[in-house]
C-alpha cells in the first residue's frame, strides 16, 4: 500500500540507521504501552528508522514527528483516523489485518489506561519533548466534514446529505458495479460462481481480466429482485423510494416490475444521475425524481414505500416523525420495507471517524427500538430478515475495488480523499464481521381498519426460483 521513493541525484538517498535501544520507536513503545495498561500487539516503525515490538505482528509506520504531535494533542480515535488520512501514519501489510489485531487485543485484553503517578506524566512528557512531539498543532485534514446550523435541520441535513453522497458520480461509478446501487447486496451465490440457467447475471469479464460468474451486480441485482417481491409490486404499483441513491431500485422497479415510481433524494449529483438514467431508459411515464426533503413529501397513498439505508442519516429525535411519514404515505394494505444498519449504544453514529469524514449526524440504534418506532407509527412489522453477513461481502467487494484502482482513485479525488475511504470501507467490513454492526430488512405494513394486512399466507415466493409476480 506504500512506497518509498528514490532520492535524485548522483548520490543514492541515506537510508536511517536503526538504533538498538535508543531510537525513538524504543522511546515510544514503553510510554505507549503504559498510557493503554497494557502490551501493543504491533510493532513500531519511527521515522528514523528504529524499530521496537513483537515480531510478526503489524508494523505501524510513524512517518514524521508531525504524526507524534497530532497523536499527543489528540490521543483517540479521531486523531488516529487523521494521522493516517495525511499520510503521517501508516500500517505496513494488510490494513484489515492490522486493525482486526488490534480491536481483537483490545476485546481479549480489556487495555484500559491506568491511572499515572506525576512521575510518569513526567517522565512521559520529557521524552515526548526530547523525540519532538511539542510544537503546533497540525491543521484538520481538508476533508473532514464541517457543518453548521441546528442538527437535522432541513439545511444541516442537506449539507451532510452533500458532504458524502455528492462527493462526484463520478467516484461512485468507479467505486461501485453497474447498477449503482450504494447499498447491502444480497449475495445468493459464492462469487465467481458459474450462474448456469441464471440468464442475465453475467458479471467480471470485462477489463479486469475476472471470469465470468456471479459478482457484485448479481448480488445487487437480487437484493432489489428481493426488495421488489417482499413489497408484492406488480404493473401499475406505485412506489414511494425515500432517499432513493443513484436509482438502483426506482430503475429496477420501473422497468421489470412496470411500477410507477417517485424517487426522493436529497442529494443533487444523486438526483442529475436519476433524471438521466430516466431519460436514457425510456422510463419518463413511469419513474418522477424529486430532488426533496421527506418532510417535504406531501400526503399520498401509494401501494409501497422503500427506504434502502436512509433512516441512519434521519437523527434520533426525528425519527418517529419518519416512521409517521411513512405510514401517512401509505395506503391501507400498503407495504413499507426498511433497509437499515443497526447499533447498541456506543457509538451509535458510527464513532467519531465515522462522524468526521464520512456520514455526518449518522444515528443508528439497536434493530428492536427501530421496529418498536415502525409499530408506534402505526404499521404492523411482518417480517425482519438479518442480512449481516452480506454487507461484508459486499463492502469487500468495494474494498478490493478499490485498492486494484487505486492510481484512478487518487487522479480523480485525490490520495488524502482515497485514504478516507480505505479506512472506512475496511474498517466498515470488520465491523459487520464481528458484529458490532448489523443491518436488516423490515417489512411492514399498513392495515386497513378492519386489520386487513393483504399479506401471503407465506413467505415462499419471496425466495423461489423465477418469476414470483
Amino acid at each position: 500500500m506504500t512506497g518509498i521513493r528514490p532520492a535524485t541525484g548522483s548520490r543514492p538517498a541515506r537510508v536511517p540507521r536503526p538504533r538498538t535501544s535508543t531510537g525513538a520507536a524504543h522511546r515510544l513503545l514503553p510510554i505507549a504501552e503504559q498510557l493503554l495498561g497494557g502490551p501493543l500487539p504491533l510493532r513500531l516503525r519511527a521515522w528514523d528508522g528504529s524499530v521496537a515490538g513483537p515480531e510478526g505482528a503489524p508494523v505501524v509506520v510513524l512517518r514524521s514527528r508531525r504524526a507524534l504531535r497530532r497523536l499527543v494533542r489528540q490521543p483517540d480515535e479521531l486523531g488516529l483516523a487523521q494521522a493516517y488520512i495525511t499520510g503521517e501514519l501508516d500500517i505496513e501489510g494488510d490494513l484489515t489485518d492490522g486493525l482486526r489485531t488490534v480491536w481483537g487485543a483490545a476485546r481479549e485484553r480489556g487495555l484500559r489506561p491506568p491511572k499515572l503517578s506525576l512521575t510518569d506524566r513526567a517522565r512521559a512528557v520529557g521524552t515526548m519533548v526530547r523525540l519532538g512531539a511539542v510544537g503546533p498543532r497540525p491543521p484538520v485534514p481538508s476533508s473532514q466534514a464541517r457543518l453548521g446550523g441546528a442538527l437535522h435541520s432541513k439545511a444541516r441535513d442537506r449539507a451532510a446529505i452533500s458532504h458524502h453522497y455528492d462527493l462526484s458520480n463520478d467516484f461512485y461509478a468507479l467505486l461501485l458495479d453497474e447498477t449503482m446501487a450504494y447499498s447491502c447486496g444480497y449475495w445468493t451465490q459464492n462469487e465467481h460462481e458459474d450462474e448456469g440457467e441464471h440468464e442475465g447475471h453475467v458479471d467480471g469479464g470485462g477489463e479486469d481480466g475476472r471470469e465470468r460468474g456471479y459478482g457484485p451486480a448479481d448480488a445487487q441485482r437480487d437484493k432489489l429482485e428481493l426488495v421488489c417481491r417482499k413489497l408484492g409490486l406488480a404493473p401499475g404499483s406505485t412506489l414511494l423510494d425515500i432517499g432513493c441513491g443513484w436509482g438502483s431500485l426506482a430503475l429496477y422497479a420501473a422497468e421489470t416490475y412496470k411500477t410507477r415510481v417517485t424517487a426522493v433524494t436529497l442529494a443533487a449529483e444523486q438526483a442529475r444521475y436519476v433524471t438521466e438514467q430516466v431519460a436514457a431508459r425510456g422510463l419518463t411515464e413511469l419513474v418522477e425524481v424529486r430532488l426533496s426533503d421527506y418532510r417535504e413529501i406531501r400526503a399520498g397513498s401509494y401501494d409501497a414505500v422503500s427506504t434502502i439505508e436512509m433512516g441512519e442519516h434521519v437523527g434520533d429525535a426525528e425519527y418517529p416523525g419518519f416512521t409517521a411519514t411513512i405510514h401517512r404515505m401509505l395506503r391501507p394494505g400498503g407495504r413499507a420495507l426498511v433497509q437499515q444498519m443497526s447499533r447498541g449504544a456506543v457509538a451509535p453514529g458510527g464513532g467519531a471517524f465515522i462522524e468526521s469524514y464520512i456520514a455526518p449526524d449518522m444515528h443508528m440504534r439497536p434493530l428492536g427500538d427501530t421496529v418498536s418506532l415502525l409499530e408506534g407509527a402505526g404499521l404492523e412489522v411482518r417480517a425482519v430478515e438479518s442480512i449481516r453477513e452480506h454487507y461484508t461481502r459486499t463492502i469487500r467487494a468495494w474494498h478490493r475495488t478499490l485498492e486494484e484502482r487505486w492510481a484512478e482513485f487518487g487522479a480523480l479525488v485525490g490520495e488524502e480523499t482515497a485514504r478516507v475511504w480505505r479506512l472506512y470501507l475496511v474498517g466498515s467490513a470488520l465491523a459487520f464481521e464481528e458484529r458490532r454492526m448489523g443491518v436488516d430488512q423490515i417489512l411492514a405494513v399498513r392495515p386497513s381498519e378492519r386489520g386487513d394486512s393483504g399479506m401471503p399466507p407465506t413467505p415462499r415466493r419471496w425466495y423461489e426460483e423465477g418469476d414470483a409476480r
